[in-house]
C-alpha cells in the first residue's frame, strides 16, 4: 500500500492508472475506520482493479471548532486496517494541500441540503460537497463507494456527480450493523454501557415504522408518531427528528404511495446518532 500526501501526486497517479485502463474504486472517509468503512473497501476490492482510500478530516464541514479539534485521528491504526483490507493507495493530504491560501470556490446542492441534517448543522453539506468534488477530481475513480447510513450525504453526492457530469458511478452500500441492530458509527464508542442499551431504540423505531408501512399504514403522521413513541422509551433518549421522505428529493411525503426512506436522528445522552431504512411500499 502506498501512502500519498500530495494532491499533485494523487492526480499524477490517477492519470497513470487511467492510461493503463485500470479501474479505480474510491472510498472517501475522515478516518477513525470501523466495520462500515471496511464493508465499503471490500465492495470496492471486489468490483475494481485498484482501491483508493482517502483520510481527511475536513475542517469545512464542522460547525464547531472544538468538534474539529477533538475528532479522532488514529492514523497509524487506520493505515494498518486499510492495508489489511487491500487498499492500494491511501490518500491522506494536509488541509493546506486541499485548501491553499486564497481558496474561494465552494460547491452546494441547496435543495437536498436544506432539511434534516442541513437544518441542524448549517454549512455542513457545503463542506461535504466541496471536499468530495475536490477528491473526485483528483482521484477520478471509476466508482465511488459511500454508506447508506448517511443517506442525505449519499444522495447529495449522487446529485453533485450527476449535475457536474463527473465520470464516476456512485455505489451506495447497505448499512453495517452490530448483531443487535445498532448501526456502525465512530460515535458508538462514546456511549456508556447504559446508553449503549438505550441506543437500540433508534433502530427499533425504524423497524416499528417499517412494520406499520408493511401492514398497510399510509399516513405519514401515524408512522412518525410511532417512531417518536419508541425513542421516548429510552431514559437517555431525545428525538431530534423522525421523517418519512421521498428517496430522491428527501422531501416529506404527504401520504405514502410508493417507496419511501425513513430518517431518524436522536441524542442518546450526549451522543447524537442517525439511521435510516428504505421501505418498498406497495401502492
Amino acid at each position: 500500500m502506498n501512502i500519498i500526501r500530495s494532491p499533485r501526486q494523487m492526480q499524477a497517479e490517477s492519470e497513470r492508472l487511467r492510461r493503463h485502463g485500470v479501474t479505480v474504486g474510491f472510498v472517501p472517509t475522515m478516518g477513525a475506520l470501523h466495520a462500515g468503512h471496511l464493508a465499503l473497501l471490500a465492495r470496492a476490492r471486489r468490483e475494481t482493479h485498484r482501491v483508493v482510500l482517502s483520510i481527511f478530516v475536513n475542517p469545512a464541514q464542522f460547525n464547531q471548532r472544538r468538534d474539529f479539534a477533538t475528532y479522532p485521528r488514529p492514523f497509524v491504526r487506520d493505515a494498518a486496517l486499510a492495508r489489511r483490507a487491500g487498499v492500494d493507495l491511501l490518500f491522506a493530504p494536509a488541509a493546506r494541500g486541499l485548501y491553499p491560501p486564497g481558496h474561494q470556490t465552494i460547491v452546494e446542492v441547496p435543495d437536498l441540503a436544506r432539511r434534516w441534517e442541513g437544518t441542524r448543522r448549517p454549512g455542513h453539506f457545503r463542506g461535504v460537497a466541496t471536499i468530495v468534488t475536490k477528491l473526485l477530481t483528483l482521484v477520478r475513480p471509476t466508482a465511488t463507494y459511500v454508506g447508506e447510513k448517511d443517506a442525505q450525504q449519499a444522495r447529495i453526492i449522487q446529485q453533485l456527480v450527476e449535475d457536474l457530469s463527473l465520470a464516476t458511478r456512485v455505489v451506495i452500500v447497505p448499512t453495517v450493523r452490530e448483531p443487535d441492530g445498532l448501526a456502525m458509527s465512530s460515535r458508538n464508542v462514546r456511549l456508556s454501557p447504559t446508553e449503549r442499551r438505550d441506543a437500540l431504540v433508534v433502530f427499533h423505531a425504524l423497524q416499528a415504522a417499517r412494520r406499520l408501512l408493511e401492514s398497510g399504514e399510509r399516513r405519514r403522521s401515524v408512522v412518525v408518531r410511532r417512531m417518536q413513541a419508541v425513542v421516548a422509551r429510552a431514559p437517555s433518549g431525545r428525538l431530534e427528528y423522525a421523517a418519512v421522505v421521498d428517496p430522491r428529493t428527501l422531501e416529506p411525503v404527504k401520504a405514502v404511495r410508493g417507496p419511501v426512506r425513513l430518517l431518524i436522528a436522536a441524542w442518546i445522552g450526549r451522543t447524537r446518532l442517525i439511521d435510516t431504512l428504505r421501505v418498498r411500499c406497495q401502492v
